[in-house]
Protein backbone atom coordinates (compact mmCIF):
# COMPACT_ATOMS: atom_id res chain seq x y z
CA UNK A 1 0.00 0.00 0.00
CA UNK A 2 2.83 2.18 0.69
CA UNK A 3 6.09 3.67 -1.73
CA UNK A 4 8.16 4.06 -0.22
CA UNK A 5 7.37 1.08 1.99
CA UNK A 6 6.03 2.43 5.92
CA UNK A 7 9.20 0.57 7.16
CA UNK A 8 11.02 3.09 4.92
CA UNK A 9 9.05 6.23 5.50
CA UNK A 10 9.50 6.03 9.65
CA UNK A 11 13.39 5.53 8.91
CA UNK A 12 13.14 8.39 7.10
CA UNK A 13 11.25 10.10 9.71
CA UNK A 14 14.02 9.72 12.34
CA UNK A 15 17.03 10.48 9.43
CA UNK A 16 15.13 14.13 8.40
CA UNK A 17 14.73 14.77 12.29
CA UNK A 18 18.50 14.22 12.74
CA UNK A 19 19.66 16.38 10.13
CA UNK A 20 17.63 19.30 11.07
CA UNK A 21 18.44 18.98 14.80
CA UNK A 22 22.21 17.62 14.40
CA UNK A 23 22.38 15.33 18.02
CA UNK A 24 25.34 13.86 18.97
CA UNK A 25 24.46 11.35 20.51
CA UNK A 26 21.94 8.69 19.33
CA UNK A 27 20.36 5.57 20.45
CA UNK A 28 17.92 3.18 18.89
CA UNK A 29 15.77 1.07 21.53
CA UNK A 30 15.02 -2.02 19.95
CA UNK A 31 16.66 -1.79 16.97
CA UNK A 32 16.73 -5.71 15.58
CA UNK A 33 18.06 -5.63 12.05
CA UNK A 34 20.17 -2.35 12.85
CA UNK A 35 18.31 -1.19 9.31
CA UNK A 36 17.80 2.09 11.13
CA UNK A 37 21.23 2.49 12.60
CA UNK A 38 22.90 1.50 8.98
CA UNK A 39 21.17 4.70 7.79
CA UNK A 40 22.03 6.98 10.60
CA UNK A 41 25.85 6.12 10.31
CA UNK A 42 25.76 7.91 7.10
CA UNK A 43 25.15 10.65 9.13
CA UNK A 44 28.70 12.29 10.37
CA UNK A 45 26.41 14.72 12.62
CA UNK A 46 26.70 12.12 14.97
CA UNK A 47 29.42 10.78 17.74
CA UNK A 48 27.87 8.34 19.35
CA UNK A 49 25.44 5.62 17.69
CA UNK A 50 23.86 2.78 19.91
CA UNK A 51 21.82 0.47 19.33
CA UNK A 52 20.29 -1.87 22.33
CA UNK A 53 17.72 -4.94 21.52
CA UNK A 54 17.05 -8.08 23.60
CA UNK A 55 17.80 -10.50 20.59
CA UNK A 56 21.96 -10.57 21.39
CA UNK A 57 22.30 -13.31 18.25
CA UNK A 58 20.76 -10.70 15.90
CA UNK A 59 22.83 -8.09 16.60
CA UNK A 60 25.90 -10.25 16.13
CA UNK A 61 24.85 -11.29 12.83
CA UNK A 62 24.05 -7.89 11.60
CA UNK A 63 26.79 -5.99 13.12
CA UNK A 64 28.88 -6.13 10.18
CA UNK A 65 26.61 -3.99 8.32
CA UNK A 66 27.97 -0.95 10.80
CA UNK A 67 31.53 -1.53 10.28
CA UNK A 68 32.99 1.34 8.39
CA UNK A 69 33.24 1.33 4.57
CA UNK A 70 36.48 1.38 2.53
CA UNK A 71 35.91 4.78 1.68
CA UNK A 72 35.56 6.28 5.53
CA UNK A 73 39.40 5.11 5.46
CA UNK A 74 40.39 6.56 2.24
CA UNK A 75 38.29 9.92 2.48
CA UNK A 76 38.52 10.32 6.61
CA UNK A 77 36.35 13.06 8.12
CA UNK A 78 36.78 14.98 11.10
CA UNK A 79 33.99 13.67 12.98
CA UNK A 80 34.72 10.48 15.42
CA UNK A 81 31.89 8.33 15.03
CA UNK A 82 31.68 5.64 17.70
CA UNK A 83 28.79 2.63 17.04
CA UNK A 84 28.13 0.50 19.68
CA UNK A 85 25.52 -2.18 19.90
CA UNK A 86 24.28 -3.92 23.60
CA UNK A 87 22.33 -6.88 24.17
CA UNK A 88 19.68 -5.53 27.10
CA UNK A 89 15.92 -4.64 27.68
CA UNK A 90 14.34 -1.27 27.30
CA UNK A 91 13.07 -1.72 30.93
CA UNK A 92 17.09 -2.66 32.43
CA UNK A 93 18.83 0.58 33.66
CA UNK A 94 21.94 1.12 32.23
CA UNK A 95 24.01 4.09 33.35
CA UNK A 96 25.85 4.12 29.79
CA UNK A 97 22.42 5.13 27.99
CA UNK A 98 21.86 8.13 30.30
CA UNK A 99 22.42 11.78 28.85
CA UNK A 100 21.85 11.31 25.11
CA UNK A 101 20.52 13.58 22.95
CA UNK A 102 18.19 11.18 20.79
CA UNK A 103 16.50 8.36 21.52
CA UNK A 104 14.27 6.02 19.42
CA UNK A 105 11.90 3.71 19.68
CA UNK A 106 10.23 2.71 16.90
CA UNK A 107 7.43 0.15 16.57
CA UNK A 108 8.71 -1.26 19.41
CA UNK A 109 6.35 -0.79 22.76
CA UNK A 110 3.82 -2.95 21.16
CA UNK A 111 5.95 -5.66 21.46
CA UNK A 112 5.79 -5.05 25.86
CA UNK A 113 3.84 -6.77 27.77
CA UNK A 114 1.33 -3.81 29.47
CA UNK A 115 2.51 -4.42 32.86
CA UNK A 116 6.35 -3.48 31.20
CA UNK A 117 5.17 0.36 30.11
CA UNK A 118 5.12 1.83 33.24
CA UNK A 119 9.11 0.53 33.87
CA UNK A 120 9.91 1.71 30.20
CA UNK A 121 8.58 4.95 30.82
CA UNK A 122 10.83 5.27 33.99
CA UNK A 123 13.94 3.85 32.18
CA UNK A 124 13.25 6.13 28.78
CA UNK A 125 12.06 9.13 30.48
CA UNK A 126 13.15 9.31 34.00
CA UNK A 127 16.53 7.36 33.87
CA UNK A 128 18.42 7.57 30.46
CA UNK A 129 16.56 11.41 30.05
CA UNK A 130 17.85 12.61 26.88
CA UNK A 131 16.60 15.37 25.15
CA UNK A 132 13.91 14.36 22.74
CA UNK A 133 12.44 10.26 22.49
CA UNK A 134 10.82 9.39 19.36
CA UNK A 135 8.40 6.84 19.51
CA UNK A 136 6.36 5.16 16.93
CA UNK A 137 3.93 2.45 17.11
CA UNK A 138 0.95 0.90 15.07
CA UNK A 139 -2.44 3.03 14.69
CA UNK A 140 -5.04 0.08 15.30
CA UNK A 141 -7.44 2.84 13.32
CA UNK A 142 -5.83 2.32 10.39
CA UNK A 143 -6.36 -1.72 10.44
CA UNK A 144 -9.65 -2.01 8.52
CA UNK A 145 -7.81 -0.20 5.61
CA UNK A 146 -5.28 -3.68 5.12
CA UNK A 147 -7.71 -6.45 3.02
CA UNK A 148 -8.29 -9.69 4.70
CA UNK A 149 -6.99 -8.17 7.88
CA UNK A 150 -8.46 -9.81 11.51
CA UNK A 151 -6.50 -9.26 14.64
CA UNK A 152 -3.18 -7.46 15.18
CA UNK A 153 -0.23 -6.48 12.77
CA UNK A 154 2.30 -8.91 13.89
CA UNK A 155 1.29 -11.97 16.25
CA UNK A 156 3.97 -10.58 18.49
CA UNK A 157 2.50 -7.30 19.59
CA UNK A 158 0.59 -7.66 22.54
CA UNK A 159 -1.90 -4.04 21.62
CA UNK A 160 -2.31 -1.74 19.16
CA UNK A 161 -3.50 1.52 20.66
CA UNK A 162 -6.23 3.60 18.69
CA UNK A 163 -5.03 6.92 18.48
CA UNK A 164 -6.69 8.69 21.69
CA UNK A 165 -5.02 5.69 23.36
CA UNK A 166 -1.53 6.70 22.09
CA UNK A 167 -2.34 10.68 22.61
CA UNK A 168 -3.42 9.45 26.71
CA UNK A 169 -0.57 7.34 27.58
CA UNK A 170 1.83 9.85 25.61
CA UNK A 171 0.43 12.72 27.63
CA UNK A 172 0.71 10.84 31.15
CA UNK A 173 3.98 10.30 30.64
CA UNK A 174 4.97 14.10 29.81
CA UNK A 175 3.35 15.27 33.12
CA UNK A 176 5.20 12.27 34.98
CA UNK A 177 8.42 13.21 33.58
CA UNK A 178 8.39 16.71 32.46
CA UNK A 179 8.12 16.55 28.98
CA UNK A 180 6.18 17.77 25.97
CA UNK A 181 4.97 15.83 22.96
CA UNK A 182 3.92 16.45 19.43
CA UNK A 183 1.76 14.21 17.36
CA UNK A 184 2.51 13.27 13.92
CA UNK A 185 3.07 9.70 11.97
CA UNK A 186 3.89 8.15 8.44
CA UNK A 187 1.53 6.06 5.99
CA UNK A 188 -0.82 8.11 4.54
CA UNK A 189 -4.39 6.93 4.03
CA UNK A 190 -6.49 7.15 1.20
CA UNK A 191 -7.82 10.21 0.06
CA UNK A 192 -10.70 10.97 1.65
CA UNK A 193 -9.83 8.58 4.78
CA UNK A 194 -6.85 10.02 6.22
CA UNK A 195 -9.08 12.47 8.71
CA UNK A 196 -11.19 9.55 10.04
CA UNK A 197 -8.38 6.91 10.42
CA UNK A 198 -4.97 9.13 10.59
CA UNK A 199 -1.22 8.15 9.65
CA UNK A 200 -0.48 4.09 9.30
CA UNK A 201 2.10 4.59 11.94
CA UNK A 202 1.74 7.17 14.56
CA UNK A 203 4.65 8.91 16.00
CA UNK A 204 5.17 10.94 19.30
CA UNK A 205 8.09 13.33 19.35
CA UNK A 206 8.85 14.54 22.98
CA UNK A 207 10.87 16.81 24.24
CA UNK A 208 12.27 17.41 27.92
CA UNK A 209 11.86 20.42 29.66
CA UNK A 210 14.37 22.44 30.03
CA UNK A 211 16.10 22.48 33.42
CA UNK A 212 14.20 19.15 34.09
CA UNK A 213 17.40 16.35 34.90
CA UNK A 214 16.26 12.33 35.17
CA UNK A 215 14.44 11.23 38.25
CA UNK A 216 17.27 9.41 40.29
CA UNK A 217 19.97 9.15 43.14
CA UNK A 218 23.84 9.57 42.80
CA UNK A 219 24.67 5.91 42.85
CA UNK A 220 21.57 4.96 40.90
CA UNK A 221 22.26 6.72 37.89
CA UNK A 222 26.38 5.76 37.86
CA UNK A 223 26.39 2.23 38.94
CA UNK A 224 24.57 0.26 36.66
CA UNK A 225 25.33 -2.17 33.84
CA UNK A 226 23.34 -5.05 33.16
CA UNK A 227 23.30 -4.22 29.19
CA UNK A 228 26.35 -6.80 27.43
CA UNK A 229 28.45 -4.60 24.49
CA UNK A 230 28.40 -6.90 21.88
CA UNK A 231 30.03 -4.64 19.39
CA UNK A 232 32.15 -0.93 19.05
CA UNK A 233 33.94 0.71 16.56
CA UNK A 234 35.57 3.73 16.26
CA UNK A 235 35.46 4.97 12.79
CA UNK A 236 39.07 6.77 11.31
CA UNK A 237 38.69 11.00 12.15
CA UNK A 238 41.73 12.96 11.28
CA UNK A 239 41.50 13.66 14.80
CA UNK A 240 43.79 10.87 15.09
CA UNK A 241 47.06 12.24 14.85
CA UNK A 242 48.34 9.13 12.71
CA UNK A 243 45.24 9.43 10.16
CA UNK A 244 45.72 12.79 9.43
CA UNK A 245 49.17 12.68 8.40
CA UNK A 246 48.71 9.48 6.32
CA UNK A 247 45.84 11.71 4.70
CA UNK A 248 48.03 14.78 4.75
CA UNK A 249 50.82 12.39 2.50
CA UNK A 250 48.54 11.25 0.81
CA UNK A 251 46.91 14.87 -0.53
CA UNK A 252 50.65 15.88 -1.13
CA UNK A 253 51.50 13.08 -2.78
CA UNK A 254 48.45 13.61 -5.28
CA UNK A 255 48.46 17.08 -6.02
CA UNK A 256 52.05 17.07 -6.42
CA UNK A 257 52.42 14.81 -9.11
CA UNK A 258 49.21 16.47 -11.02
CA UNK A 259 50.99 19.59 -11.01
CA UNK A 260 53.97 17.88 -12.10
CA UNK A 261 51.61 15.87 -14.71
CA UNK A 262 50.15 19.44 -16.17
CA UNK A 263 53.59 20.99 -16.27
CA UNK A 264 55.02 18.21 -18.00
CA UNK A 265 52.25 18.53 -20.75
CA UNK A 266 53.25 21.93 -20.96
CA UNK A 267 56.44 21.69 -21.45
CA UNK A 268 56.15 18.86 -24.31
CA UNK A 269 54.16 21.56 -26.52
CA UNK A 270 57.63 23.45 -26.82
CA UNK A 271 59.87 22.92 -29.15
CA UNK A 272 63.01 21.13 -27.56
CA UNK A 273 65.62 24.12 -28.16
CA UNK A 274 63.31 26.54 -26.25
CA UNK A 275 62.96 24.27 -23.08
CA UNK A 276 66.95 24.16 -23.29
CA UNK A 277 67.62 27.80 -23.99
CA UNK A 278 67.64 28.50 -19.60
CA UNK A 279 69.23 26.65 -17.41
CA UNK A 280 66.10 26.97 -14.88
CA UNK A 281 62.94 26.11 -17.01
CA UNK A 282 59.51 27.58 -15.94
CA UNK A 283 56.24 27.94 -16.78
CA UNK A 284 53.77 30.64 -16.25
CA UNK A 285 50.58 31.36 -14.60
CA UNK A 286 49.16 28.57 -11.75
CA UNK A 287 52.34 26.26 -12.79
CA UNK A 288 54.80 28.83 -11.96
CA UNK A 289 57.88 27.71 -9.81
CA UNK A 290 57.67 24.26 -11.30
CA UNK A 291 61.01 23.49 -12.52
CA UNK A 292 63.76 20.88 -13.26
CA UNK A 293 66.25 20.10 -11.17
CA UNK A 294 69.15 17.58 -10.64
CA UNK A 295 70.28 17.78 -6.86
CA UNK A 296 70.91 21.56 -6.45
CA UNK A 297 71.64 22.55 -10.22
CA UNK A 298 68.70 23.43 -12.57
CA UNK A 299 70.09 21.26 -15.94
CA UNK A 300 68.61 21.15 -19.57
CA UNK A 301 66.04 18.21 -20.57
CA UNK A 302 68.66 15.96 -21.91
CA UNK A 303 70.05 15.87 -18.13
CA UNK A 304 66.72 16.13 -16.23
CA UNK A 305 66.02 13.36 -13.25
CA UNK A 306 63.57 14.92 -11.38
CA UNK A 307 60.73 17.69 -10.85
CA UNK A 308 60.36 20.47 -8.33
CA UNK A 309 57.20 21.34 -7.27
CA UNK A 310 56.97 24.24 -4.43
CA UNK A 311 54.99 23.96 -1.47
CA UNK A 312 53.08 27.12 -2.17
CA UNK A 313 51.48 25.54 -4.95
CA UNK A 314 50.31 22.70 -3.56
CA UNK A 315 48.48 25.27 -0.80
CA UNK A 316 47.01 26.63 -3.27
CA UNK A 317 45.47 24.28 -5.56
CA UNK A 318 44.70 21.94 -2.73
CA UNK A 319 41.93 23.71 -0.47
CA UNK A 320 42.18 20.47 1.89
CA UNK A 321 45.55 20.90 2.91
CA UNK A 322 44.78 24.18 4.88
CA UNK A 323 42.06 21.87 6.66
CA UNK A 324 44.89 19.70 7.59
CA UNK A 325 47.49 21.92 8.65
CA UNK A 326 47.09 24.96 10.62
CA UNK A 327 49.82 27.29 7.54
CA UNK A 328 52.61 26.58 5.50
CA UNK A 329 55.17 26.68 7.76
CA UNK A 330 53.34 24.31 9.81
CA UNK A 331 52.67 21.60 6.36
CA UNK A 332 56.69 22.17 5.24
CA UNK A 333 57.63 21.02 8.88
CA UNK A 334 55.09 17.78 9.23
CA UNK A 335 56.25 16.64 5.76
CA UNK A 336 60.06 17.04 5.99
CA UNK A 337 59.61 14.71 8.83
CA UNK A 338 57.64 12.08 6.65
CA UNK A 339 60.34 9.50 4.70
CA UNK A 340 57.55 9.36 1.69
CA UNK A 341 57.92 12.91 0.58
CA UNK A 342 61.18 14.02 -1.25
CA UNK A 343 62.02 18.01 -0.51
CA UNK A 344 64.43 20.25 -1.27
CA UNK A 345 67.20 21.62 1.54
CA UNK A 346 64.98 24.74 1.99
CA UNK A 347 61.82 22.62 2.81
CA UNK A 348 59.86 24.61 0.40
CA UNK A 349 59.43 22.35 -2.67
CA UNK A 350 58.37 18.40 -3.39
CA UNK A 351 61.19 16.55 -5.25
CA UNK A 352 59.22 14.43 -7.80
CA UNK A 353 61.13 11.91 -10.30
CA UNK A 354 60.19 12.58 -13.71
CA UNK A 355 58.95 8.90 -14.47
CA UNK A 356 59.04 8.13 -17.83
CA UNK A 357 63.38 8.40 -17.31
CA UNK A 358 63.15 6.57 -14.28
CA UNK A 359 61.80 3.82 -16.29
CA UNK A 360 64.45 4.23 -19.02
CA UNK A 361 67.43 3.89 -15.90
CA UNK A 362 65.40 0.92 -14.98
CA UNK A 363 65.30 -0.73 -18.16
CA UNK A 364 69.20 -0.09 -18.72
CA UNK A 365 69.87 -1.60 -15.42
CA UNK A 366 67.90 -4.56 -16.78
CA UNK A 367 70.03 -4.53 -19.93
CA UNK A 368 73.19 -4.27 -17.32
CA UNK A 369 72.08 -7.34 -15.33
CA UNK A 370 70.73 -9.59 -18.35
CA UNK A 371 74.58 -9.43 -19.65
CA UNK A 372 73.27 -7.71 -22.98
CA UNK A 373 75.52 -5.01 -22.55
CA UNK A 374 78.56 -6.27 -21.60
CA UNK A 375 78.36 -8.56 -24.63
CA UNK A 376 77.69 -5.66 -27.03
CA UNK A 377 80.74 -4.08 -25.36
CA UNK A 378 82.58 -7.00 -26.17
CA UNK A 379 81.49 -7.39 -29.76
CA UNK A 380 82.58 -3.64 -30.41
CA UNK A 381 86.03 -4.40 -28.87
CA UNK A 382 86.59 -7.58 -31.63
CA UNK A 383 85.55 -4.99 -34.28
CA UNK A 384 87.94 -2.07 -33.71
CA UNK A 385 90.84 -4.83 -33.08
CA UNK A 386 90.27 -6.46 -36.16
Amino acid sequence: MFNPSLHLQRHQFVVDFVMKNKPKKVADLGCGECGLLRQLKFRREIDLLVGVDINGAKLTRKKHGLAPLSTDYLQPSFNQLCVQLYQGSVTQKDARLRGFDLVTCIEVIEHLPLDDLDPFSAVVFGYMAPQTVIISTPNSEFNPLFPRMSGFRNSDHKFEWTRAEFQSWALKTCLEYSFKVEFTGVGEAPPGRDESVGFCSQIGVFHRLVGRDGHMSGDDANNRFPYTLLYSINYPSLHDNNIRQAALVSEVLYWAEKLKKEWLDKQAEKPEEESCAEDRVRAGGEHEGICWTSGDEQVCRTLHRHVSVPLHKLWTRCPKLGELTANLSNLSQIIMENPQIKMNQEGSAVILCNVEEEHEDEELCDLMDSGYVDAKSTEELWETDG
